[in-house]
């Protein structure tokens, strides 16, 4: 989702096995009739929302891989906010119901809620593929092609806790309780607050995706913690209000911000030091293999996917403008990230 000179700079050790092939993958032609197999394929994808930087970096992923085969249509619309966990319901039944479409690849806005939507889908012969996030339960034969939640998440709680000198006051700024996206960076984060006892956690509060109710929340927080000194924020949303409510607050420094995603405005923040690590994940390539894998098993040229990892790294002052990190923030099909 809304985007260091120590050892932080190492990349994440989260490589997505279709990382390094992203856009030169070959196309399985299949011979004879149309069919299943060879006949031309309608793609449904449909991201949490639309609107969003890290979205958009998706979609161009998406594209870029359904480009590299013949006779593949990828349709791509999505709700306007990540918490319109019933119009996301309504868009892929619509979807579903025009009969044509034969692969659906989404990200779920509710692990729950959606789960009905995948076994529907399944139920009247579509392939399903989940990016990002999935469903409970998750169909053994549906892969989630997605970021090491769990592990990024540890990673930069442990910058955080280096930038703080291993003791303060840290606040935990989630943004939709109930997606697994949400819960497995909420059990990262635990995780590295685990590891350092000298931090804790004062206040965790969620912003609902959205930027202006994450900036009230941290300013709330901040009002009640005035020695506050560090703030986790899982999402873009979270990140800008958080760092919004630390500029308006007079405390850029004092207060560190790490968080998830490269957007813009979040690029522009860890320039100007309010923001000081970001977790950038590789939305290109979560958008590429998602939609890779979902023609491979309608023409049933599907390679094994033990691991559908699909990586990330930490940002700082120190290494945005370096040559792996800008490919990053400006993938293309052309020049596709690792």
């Amino acid at each position: 989702m809304k985007k260091v000179q120590t050892a932080t700079s190492v990349l994440l050790s989260v490589v997505a096995v279709l990382g390094t092939a992203a856009c030169s993958v070959g196309v399985h032609e299949q011979t004879g009739g149309g069919g299943q197999q060879g006949g031309p394929i309608k793609l449904a994808v449909v991201p949490k929302a639309i609107g969003f930087d890290f979205w958009e970096k998706v979609r161009v992923g998406a594209e870029c891989a359904g480009s590299k085969h013949q006779d593949v249509t990828v349709h791509w619309d999505g709700v306007h906010a990540e918490s319109d966990v019933s119009g996301q319901q309504s868009l892929l039944q619509d979807m579903l119901s025009q009969g044509d479409v034969k692969g659906l690849v989404y990200a779920a806005t509710d692990a729950k809620a959606l789960a009905d939507i995948t076994k529907s889908a399944q139920g009247q012969g579509t392939t399903v593929v989940n990016m990002d996030s999935g469903t409970t339960p998750q169909p053994p034969d549906v892969p989630v092609f997605a970021t090491n939640n769990v592990a990024a998440a540890e990673q930069a709680t442990d910058l955080l806790a280096e930038q703080l000198g291993g003791k303060g006051k840290v606040a935990f700024i989630e943004f939709q309780p109930g997606t697994s996206t949400n819960e497995t960076r909420a059990e990262g984060f635990k995780k590295g607050m685990a590891k350092h006892p000298g931090l804790q956690l004062v206040a965790q509060q969620s912003s609902d995706s959205d930027y202006n109710r994450a900036l009230q929340v941290t300013q709330d927080i901040l009002t009640a913690n005035p020695d506050l000194n560090g703030i986790y924020a899982a999402n873009e949303p979270s990140v800008l209000g958080a760092a919004e409510a630390v500029r308006q607050a007079g405390k850029v420094g004092q207060v560190k911000v790490i968080g998830w995603d490269t957007s813009e405005g979040e690029i522009q923040g860890l320039r100007d030091g309010v923001i000081t690590g970001l977790i950038a994940q590789n939305p290109f390539k979560m958008g590429f293999a998602s939609v890779n894998a979902a023609i491979g098993k309608i023409r049933g040229s599907a390679d094994p996917m033990p691991n559908p990892d699909t990586g990330s790294m930490l940002i700082t002052k120190g290494n945005v403008d370096s040559p792996e990190v800008q490919k990053l923030l400006n993938p293309t099909c052309e020049n596709p990230p690792a």
